[in-house]
């Protein structure tokens, strides 16, 4: 193995270059002028899941106005955002606040070492093909949960007889050409909603096929009321008011589906049946099992999906798969799939820290076997940061709050001269509950992947986004249930 390079020494190492990395970066400098950071991007370009997902019609699933940084408004008229033009708002707010520079692209990330002696981590990464370290007193790992290496997809029968072209959407071909094929769609998560509208421009036939149905919302791209508003005030207020509008209208929705989930249904089948033809088998193919929100919602734009099936240039099929064959698939009920290419939006993999191993002190530590503290730290783990988002809302909004208790800690222990902070438990037992309360396959594949949650704060992780803004902004203390200490010389690791 060549030697490791000398990537330079930090305050902060961030590791990702999207949504959760950039808002670190520009919270902590907001916060902490003097603080040095860099940010370690394993791609070639900014943008995290903006930039992965490259897919026909991919999109934000929730509203761009609370998806978008609060401290940089987004410009454009939709509220429901294409993907190409999020990575382009992020790659844009990077260079506008001076945060492009500090990035080091082509970077992957194998490792972290917290050494006590010192009270800093040491980043392994190989970057552009050579192995580096970079050190620093913090490490903010802005990398997600989702494995970018690995999608799901089941062990189909006979799946490698298909003489056509098999893709996965986290890996879709830049230069598949689908003009004029009959395509099939393997699930109907939020995925394949965005994606079959936009595949149905140009494909024969396109055709969902799906083990049981969904929760499909429509809503339209663009709200009158937002745009008159953004007409009227400036821009600083304008976006303010549409980022809690979209909090407070999505919150809404979540709030009537988890109380009163009859009436939910009602709301919810009555839109969908008003969006299809006329006689529409909308209990077949539109009727959950389960109660909203117990998976996550789908937004349909512009009621897109529902007008390529009226259309006939896409429809719905509910079955089970028995086996692929060399032309498509056949199902459990007899009836055959013809399909030049199919498409599996079986879902993804869930990771924690996204893949990287981490040591204290020469000790291996295992995520999921530690409490989640404010839904951002690790139990007994020094310095360490970890953006997760929510499941029931925009990933911006806990993220945002993430950068912002990041940076609030590293003021105060700049302050009282501390050099290691980490959250402990003192060694009470406490009652644990799931991390996320879906029940989507992604999650229920993978339920300790992700660290554990506690049922009382600071240790549990909620997905009530009001609540934790309350905590955050009202409530929370920073050494609430935090260990501080500093070595005997503290010494800035950036001089």
């Amino acid at each position: 193995m060549p030697v490791e390079q000398d990537g330079g020494s930090y305050d902060v190492v961030i590791i990702g270059a999207g949504i959760s990395g950039i808002g670190a970066a520009y919270r902590i400098h907001e916060r902490n002028p003097r603080a040095r950071y860099v940010i370690l991007e394993r791609r070639d370009r900014i943008g995290g899941t903006w930039d992965l997902f490259r897919y026909p019609g991919v999109r934000s699933d929730s509203s761009i106005f609370s998806l978008s940084w609060p401290w940089e408004p987004w410009t454009r008229t939709e509220g429901v955002a294409d993907g190409d033009h999020i990575r382009e708002y992020m790659d844009s707010t990077a260079r506008k606040h001076g945060i492009f520079g500090n990035i080091h692209f082509h970077s992957h990330v194998q490792s972290a070492d917290w050494d006590s002696r010192t009270d800093t981590w040491t980043v392994h990464v190989i970057e552009n093909g050579t192995p580096k370290t970079y050190r620093g007193r913090f490490v903010f790992f802005g990398s997600g949960y989702y494995n970018y290496d690995e999608a799901y997809t089941p062990d189909f029968p006979g799946l490698g007889t298909f003489r056509g072209t098999v893709v996965h959407p986290q890996f879709w071909p830049e230069d598949l050409d689908y003009t004029g094929t009959k395509m099939v769609v393997i699930g109907s998560g939020a995925t394949s909603i965005s994606l079959i509208p936009a595949l149905a421009q140009k494909a024969a036939k396109v055709t969902m096929l799906q083990r049981s149905p969904t929760y499909l919302l429509a809503g339209s791209r663009v709200n009158p009321l937002i745009e008159v508003v953004r007409k009227v005030l400036p821009r600083k207020f304008s976006h303010a008011f549409a980022r809690y509008f979209a909090v407070a209208f999505e919150s809404l929705v979540w709030f009537l589906a988890r109380t009163t989930p009859a009436l939910a249904k009602r709301l919810i089948r009555a839109q969908n049946a008003s969006r299809l033809p006329a006689g529409y088998p909308v209990d077949v193919h539109f009727k959950p099992r389960y109660n909203p929100w117990d998976q996550r919602l789908c937004l349909v734009a512009d009621g897109d999906m529902f007008d390529a099936i009226k259309a006939g240039r896409a429809e719905v099929v509910t079955d089970h798969i028995d086996h692929f064959d060399e032309t498509g698939i056949m199902l459990r009920s007899g009836q055959h799939l013809d399909a030049d290419i199919i498409v599996t939006a079986t879902g993804l993999q869930l990771q924690a820290l996204g893949g990287v191993r981490i040591t204290v002190d020469g000790n291996e530590i295992k995520p999921q076997d530690r409490f989640s503290y404010k839904a951002h730290m690790l139990e007994d783990v020094p310095n360490l940061i970890w953006c997760i988002g929510y499941t029931n809302a925009s990933w911006t909004l806990r993220a945002d709050m993430t950068a912002r208790s990041a940076a609030k800690l590293i003021e105060y222990m700049d302050s009282h001269g501390y050099t290691h902070a980490f959250p402990h438990l003192g060694g009470e037992p406490i009652a644990e509950k799931p991390t996320w309360d879906l029940q989507a396959g992604y999650v229920l594949r993978n339920m300790h992947a992700l660290p554990k949650s506690g049922t009382k704060r600071p240790w549990v992780v909620r997905q009530n986004y009001l609540a934790d803004a309350i905590d955050h902004n009202f409530v929370d203390k920073v050494d609430e249930n935090m260990t501080f200490g500093r070595l005997a010389s503290p010494a800035r690791v950036a001089g």
